[in-house]
């Protein structure tokens, strides 16, 4: 499992790690899982996109088969990342837990991008999340795939163990249409965004929620979702506001 902890960890080569945990989806027989009794989710008002709407069955792959080769690798590398885990990378894990602003990517945009000095960007993304939502609740209980520490009690979670299925990951879901909607008002940011949502979504499986596999489900639903979102003209509306208000300030200097 180096290879996982090359490709996730801080030295960046986040794709890799994409491209093997989509290998062991594709290897995934598509039964389902037992049911887990996960809570009925309350109706949400829709700011742009029905995302529960969407046909996730054709969408998302299906997990790795419990019991199957895929499925051990996809345990095994949640069981190294916890071996392997620093302080540092708890505390990174319990960061990105309750992520909600857009300080969490001034590193990478820059120091003036802030929820006090761009809230028409901060409320296209509280909207786009909130409608993300609705589909990644769809997916879970579509899949129904127990929590990593639920399937294995060596698994130590360092972070809040949600009673939630596990499969696609709404942390990853939210992070990378965050990174494909902001990638849209700063083109030239794309590169970086995606690779600060890779990070973010790593810490995840570092924090011992969720299996690789779970992120690449996140991933594949967030594009899903984002080419949704492009077909709707109070997206369109919205992205344009945000893009003239980063636009705006950015010219002002900043």
């Amino acid at each position: 499992m180096k290879l996982i902890r090359r490709a996730f960890g801080l030295n960046g080569n986040a794709l890799a790690g994409l491209v093997l945990a989509g290998a062991l989806l594709a290897a995934a027989a598509p039964a389902g899982y037992a049911q887990m009794g996960a809570p009925a989710a309350a109706p949400a008002k829709v700011h742009f996109v029905r995302t529960d709407a969407l046909d996730l069955a054709t969408i998302l792959p299906a997990p790795p088969q419990p019991g199957s080769l895929a499925a051990e690798a996809d345990l095994d590398a949640v069981l190294q990342a916890q071996e392997w885990r620093t302080p540092q990378e708890v505390d990174w894990a319990k960061r990105i837990e309750k992520i909600r602003s857009l300080a969490e990517y001034t590193d990478v945009v820059g120091a003036w991008f802030s929820d006090e000095n761009l809230p028409a960007t901060l409320a296209l993304l509280k909207a786009v999340d909130a409608d993300s939502k609705a589909g990644v609740d769809a997916g879970k209980k579509l899949f129904n795939r127990p929590r990593p520490f639920v399937g294995d009690p060596l698994v130590k979670p360092c972070v809040e163990p949600l009673d939630e299925p596990s499969y696609p990951s709404g942390h990853a879901t939210r992070f990378f249409l965050e990174a494909g909607v902001f990638a849209e008002i700063l083109p030239g940011k794309r590169d970086a965004l995606f690779g600060r949502a890779q990070k973010m979504a790593w810490g995840r499986v570092q924090g011992g929620v969720h299996y690789p596999t779970d992120l690449v489900g996140g991933r594949i639903l967030a594009a899903a979702i984002l080419a949704e979102l492009k077909e709707s003209p109070s997206f369109g509306a919205a992205l344009e506001k945000a893009r003239a208000e980063v636009a705006a300030f950015s010219a002002g200097g900043n």
